[in-house]
C-alpha cells in the first residue's frame, strides 16, 4: 500500500513519549509510503517509555528550530504524559501546530498528546478522545470529550491509549490519504 507516496508527516515528540505510540504509527505511515520526520526540541535522540519504565531511544530527524509548517502534509502526536507535558509549553511547537491547523492539515493525536492541542488553542469545539486522566482538561478547554477507541472529527483523529493503536492507525491512514488526495500537490512533492 503506497497511498501516501510523497506525503510528509511531522511526528513531534520529546523525552518521555510512549514507545508504541510513536513506533507503531511511524511504521504504519512508512509502510503506506509516507516520509516521517521525528521532530523534537533538541537534536540527537529522545527517550521512550513503556508506561513508567524507560525503553528504547529514537533518533531525531530534525529539531523544532529547523522545520517550517509548509514542508509537511500532516501532524502525528504520540502520547506519554512526560512527553506531552514538556511539549505543550514549547512556543515553537504551539506555533507549528497552529500553522498546520490553519492550513487544514490532518492531525493524528493519541493518549496524553491532546494536551498539546489544548495549549495551542486547538481543542475548543472539537469532538475527541484521549487518555482518561486528561478528560477534565479537554472538557475545560471546550472540547467534546468521549470515551471511544478512536474518534474522527474532520481532519482530526484521536485515540485513548496503546491498546487502541490498530484502530488509530487505520483511521490515521484513511484520513491522511483522503487529505492527500484532496490536496493534489503534496508538501513532499514540492520539495
Amino acid at each position: 500500500m503506497n497511498a501516501l507516496n510523497h506525503f510528509r508527516v511531522a511526528m513531534l515528540a520529546t523525552d518521555g513519549f510512549e514507545e508504541t505510540e510513536l513506533t507503531e504509527p511511524k511504521r504504519a505511515l512508512e509502510s503506506a509510503g509516507a516520509r516521517v520526520d521525528v521532530i523534537a526540541p533538541k537534536p540527537d535522540e529522545i527517550q521512550a517509555f513503556r508506561h513508567h519504565d524507560k525503553s528504547i531511544t529514537v533518533p531525531v530527524d530534525r529539531t523544532l528550530d529547523e522545520v517550517r509548517p509548509g514542508e509537511y502534509d500532516a501532524v502525528m502526536l504520540p502520547g506519554g504524559a512526560l512527553n506531552a507535558d514538556a511539549l505543550r509549553v514549547e512556543p515553537k511547537l504551539k506555533q507549528f501546530l497552529r500553522a498546520m491547523w490553519e492550513a487544514g492539515r490532518p492531525f493524528a493525536v493519541i493518549c496524553h498528546a491532546p494536551w498539546e492541542l489544548v495549549s495551542a488553542g486547538l481543542a475548543e469545539g472539537r469532538r475527541l478522545t484521549s487518555y482518561h486522566t486528561i478528560q477534565d482538561d479537554l472538557k475545560n478547554a471546550g472540547a467534546d470529550w468521549v470515551d471511544e477507541q478512536v474518534v474522527v472529527d474532520g481532519q482530526l483523529v484521536t485515540s485513548r491509549q496503546p491498546d487502541d493503536l490498530p484502530a488509530f492507525n487505520r483511521e490515521m491512514l484513511r484520513v491522511f490519504a483522503k487529505a492527500g488526495t484532496r490536496a493534489g500537490t503534496k508538501a513532499g512533492a514540492r520539495g
